[in-house]
């Protein structure tokens, strides 16, 4: 089993990256593989065709409300992560025919994601190693890697703009990820869709991480994504997909 996580500012394409990913290990065979989405914004599932809705399933965030807040359940006793975790295998887990998908969700009340990022770490624990690929999609903000919902990575791709602040947010990154001592074999880097060929010579010398390539502008990609469609249908030929599995092979998968 091996955990791989994308990360990066928001807009540079790294849900997308996270869905064609999932796409190229399914047609690779290279399965079973769990799909984590941590981003409250939830468009993991969209990209990879599933409603979870529709489908019946919760997100995380949405158990803990429906467990303490409509159900009016106690804190006290049997920890809360220990309560949300049996709910999780029966309500907040997508199994699909090439994948599973488990997400965190929108939390619609004050307060931070300790819970849902405890009840999902607890629940990771005791899953990954059914499935030989565990693809973790991380959110914009960095709050959800100093929580550790993951302690053991074995890749970071971290998907840059063309801005200095993605430089910075690189090195903000990478700084907490030793800081909070996340263990991971590769952190490596990767061009967003806007990042641009000029730039990649400033990825190799400014930044101390192996860059991977980027990902190739596709108008048909981001046709796919401002319609809801799923990328895991997307043509194997398009630019945008092409790139993607370049980028792979070279980091070994």
């Amino acid at each position: 089993m091996k955990t791989l996580v994308t990360m990066g500012r928001g807009g540079t394409g790294k849900t997308s990256f996270t869905a064609l990913m999932a796409k190229y290990f399914i047609e690779t065979e290279q399965t079973p593989i769990l799909l984590v989405d941590l981003d409250p914004d939830q468009n993991l599932a969209e990209m990879v065709g599933v409603d979870l809705h529709a489908a019946g399933v919760k997100t995380i965030a949405d158990l803990i409300a429906d467990t303490f807040i409509r159900r009016g359940g106690t804190t006290t006793g049997v920890a809360p992560t220990e309560r949300i975790e049996s709910r999780i295998w029966e309500e907040g887990l997508y199994e699909g025919k090439s994948f599973d998908l488990l997400a965190v969700g929108t939390k619609w009340v004050e307060g931070c994601y300790c819970l849902p990022d405890s009840a999902l770490k607890g629940a990771l624990t005791k899953i990954v190693k059914n499935y030989r690929y565990v693809l973790i999609d991380s959110p914009a903000g960095l709050e959800h890697l100093n929580r550790r919902v993951t302690g053991q990575v074995d890749e970071i791709f971290d998907i840059i703009g063309p801005s200095h602040k993605s430089f910075e947010h690189v090195k903000r990154a990478y700084r907490i990820i030793r800081e909070v001592k996340i263990q991971t074999d590769n952190f490596r880097i990767i061009g967003g869709y806007l990042f641009p060929k000029s730039a990649e010579d400033r990825a190799r010398s400014e930044l101390p991480h192996e860059y991977l390539g980027k990902i190739a502008e596709d108008p048909l990609l981001q046709e796919y994504v401002l319609a809801g469609e799923s990328l895991l249908s997307i043509p194997r030929e398009t630019p945008g997909y092409s790139s993607v599995q370049e980028i792979l092979q070279k980091a070994g998968y």
